[in-house]
């Protein structure tokens, strides 16, 4: 091929492109060593194969030879082994069509650079659509233990602050309330799933009941930190573990189940919060109709 003089820039966006691909193949590479599913095996060892073709197609342009960021491929080998590879994988996706405005810069001097981006971004993702992680098979169930969870035992955590007032009561009716409901909602779920013929319905009720039980002890653990009478503050860090649970949950589903993000937010922040306000209300409605004082 013949060699032409690049631009700083341009050598740049080259050897910038070649440790990306070279940092990415092992990234599929290591997933797929460790992935049980010889189907999502095959899926990401073809994909870690494109990628090392990418680098020798940017390698002939460069003439130059890189090295792969192995603390960065480190990185998202241990974070797939928390979140599962489906996420990042597609976390990583979302970063190299963020980079795809660089590619005006070298075009005059490398035509290829956009043709090649765009018929790499298309497979990949249509590669990416095949995998199957079986966590992702039960988001439904993990939706229902979560959602239930942050309704429920927001509204009566609120609801028994300012009745209770009183941070370790609270966190023993928080905690009561919360296992005796995990260990319901996880065998309504089980039930349903029977009543409609489901051969995971075991395995589908378990993910409903953690989903359930993690945010259970997220909600009740400011209550056992703070002081007795340091309700309020105790009340106010639930409030914002509720928001952050919210966030990350529907980042996580928006990024691995390629949803909309802000609405599912949105509405999910807005059920929970409402039902926290409306029995922070009653709490103190009742505890004045009763003349309760704690």
């Amino acid at each position: 091929m013949e060699k032409t003089a690049l631009s700083p820039e341009a050598e740049k966006f080259l050897w910038e492109s070649q440790r990306n691909e070279l940092t990415e193949s092992l990234i599929y590479e290591g997933i797929a060593a460790r992935e049980k599913n010889p189907r999502n095996q095959e899926i990401l060892r073809n994909i870690a194969h494109q990628e090392r073709e990418h680098e020798k197609i940017w390698r002939s342009y460069s003439g130059k030879e890189v090295a792969p960021n192995r603390k960065t491929a480190f990185f998202y080998l241990l974070l797939s082994r928390i979140l599962g590879f489906t996420f990042v994988l597609k976390k990583m996706e979302k970063g190299e069509n963020a980079a795809t405005r660089k590619y005006a810069q070298v075009m005059e001097q490398i035509p290829q650079a956009e043709t090649i981006s765009q018929e790499e971004e298309k497979h990949e993702q249509e590669l990416l659509e095949m995998l199957d992680e079986e966590r992702l098979q039960y988001v439904g169930s993990m939706v229902l233990g979560l959602n239930d969870a942050l309704v429920e035992l927001t509204g009566t955590i609120a609801g028994m602050t300012f009745a209770l007032m009183n941070t370790r009561l609270v966190a023993l009716s928080g905690i009561i309330t919360g296992v005796s409901a995990t260990f319901s909602m996880a065998a309504s779920n089980y039930l349903a799933q029977r009543a409609e013929g489901s051969d995971d319905a075991f395995r589908s009720s378990l993910y409903t009941g953690a989903a359930y039980l993690v945010t259970v002890a997220i909600l009740v653990l400011p209550f056992l930190l703070f002081p007795t009478g340091m309700y309020l503050p105790a009340l106010l860090t639930m409030l914002c573990s509720v928001i952050v649970i919210i966030l990350a949950f529907n980042y996580y589903i928006s990024v691995a189940k390629s949803l909309p993000f802000l609405r599912r937010f949105g509405e999910m922040a807005a059920i929970s919060l409402s039902v926290a306000a409306i029995s922070f209300v009653i709490g103190l409605v009742v505890k004045k109709f009763l003349g309760i004082d704690i």
